[in-house]
């Protein structure tokens, strides 16, 4: 299993990709992103919700 491991190529293998300041998209931004995604889903699942109570009750 080693020997199969040490002939694979390098480049298969992934690298862990780093922060990059110019070009990536700051973990802050990513993190306002996903609350706003979080709270997007969160109005449309109660809106969702209360039509089939509404449904319901008439």
């Amino acid at each position: 299993m080693t020997e199969a491991q040490k002939r694979s190529p390098h480049t298969t293998l992934k690298r862990r990709q780093r922060f990059h300041r110019k070009r990536d998209v700051r973990p802050a931004v990513l993190a306002r992103a996903d609350r706003l995604v979080i709270r997007v889903a969160a109005v449309i699942g109660i809106a969702f919700l209360a039509v089939i109570i509404l449904q319901a009750v008439f």
